[in-house]
């Protein structure tokens, strides 16, 4: 699996089309069609069409409405170049070389259609450990991650590392992955929950994670 953060000269190593016009926009130079977050589009040259993307299939369409995992998408059909953006969050490439990869659905900006995808649960998070779902996208291809801040890669190799369930934006498959449930220091490492849940990962790979644990819900006035 290539880095993925890209920029506009290494971009060239390998093939495809997804290209950073800056790091909070992508530019899809588009033959054929991608498959991209509802709503990201901020502009387009060319001949294009833009229609709903279900989940593929009647079990898919099942898990992802039970676990609603992922954000809505949609696939835009056509020829010329395709600007993908989403709340002006920081964009980062990875290249698949018929692999896979594990990403918070949530944080998918685009990914070339032909990449199989599918909900899995979080080894080792049953129902009493919140449930914790995320997506697989499997083959050859490009994918684009949106992230709140600038994220840091971490090297799982290198020590068993921890991260918070909500800022762990993307991870290798290959990394054996757990839930280490914290109540004693929830209120220091956690928001106020009672209870901080942490995905730890253990093995060979790497673990994408972002500066941010998600949109906090405003304190009630009244």
């Amino acid at each position: 699996m290539r880095s993925p953060f890209f920029n506009n000269m290494d971009q060239g190593q390998v093939p495809g089309h997804f290209v950073l016009q800056n790091p909070k926009m992508l530019r899809v130079h588009l033959n054929g069609d991608v498959i991209a977050r509802q709503g990201a589009m901020v502009a387009f040259q060319g001949q294009m069409d833009f229609e709903y993307q279900g989940a593929g299939g009647v079990g898919k369409f099942i898990k992802k409405m039970i676990t609603q995992e992922g954000a809505p998408l949609m696939r835009a059909t056509g020829q010329g170049l395709l600007f993908l953006a989403h709340n002006a969050e920081d964009i980062h490439l990875f290249y698949l070389e018929n692999e896979s990869l594990t990403v918070n659905g949530a944080n998918i900006l685009a990914y070339d259609s032909h990449l199989a995808t599918d909900i899995k649960r979080v080894q080792g998070a049953g129902m009493m450990a919140g449930g914790l779902f995320n997506t697989t996208l499997t083959g050859s291809g490009w994918v684009a991650l949106h992230t709140h801040g600038t994220p840091v890669l971490l090297d799982a190799g290198r020590a068993p590392t921890f991260a918070d369930a909500q800022s762990a934006v993307a991870w290798s498959t290959s990394l054996q992955t757990g839930v280490n449930r914290t109540i004693k220091a929830a209120a220091l490492i956690g928001r106020g929950s009672g209870e901080a849940v942490q995905l730890s990962f253990q093995g060979q790979g790497f673990v994408l994670v972002q500066a941010s644990e998600g949109p906090t819900v405003p304190t009630h006035t009244h």
